[in-house]
């Protein structure tokens, strides 16, 4: 385990997401490829995404709610950029 795991592994949702630039990605990857924890965590947060997804699959979430996730996400990140 080195000292940048905590960093991975609280990028590991955004890498699974596919929310992350090339660089990061790959950054990421090659980390989990050489750390077992950090891979055991990987897969546990798979397992819990395909857990969630199979037992929502029949929901969908109201518009309004869809409409306001996707605002304040968009929001969240023009404010990040501006901060870097």
């Amino acid at each position: 385990m080195s000292d940048k795991c905590p960093e991975y592994v609280e990028r590991l949702y955004a890498y699974i997401d596919g929310e992350l630039t090339a660089e990061q990605y790959e950054e990421i990857k090659a980390h989990l490829l050489d750390c077992p924890p950090c891979l055991t965590e990987y897969e546990h947060d798979m397992l819990l995404k395909k857990l969630i997804k199979r037992a929502c699959a029949c929901e969908q979430a109201p518009e309004q709610l869809r409409s306001s996730i996707l605002t304040r996400i968009t929001y969240e990140r023009t404010e990040v950029r501006y901060e870097a």
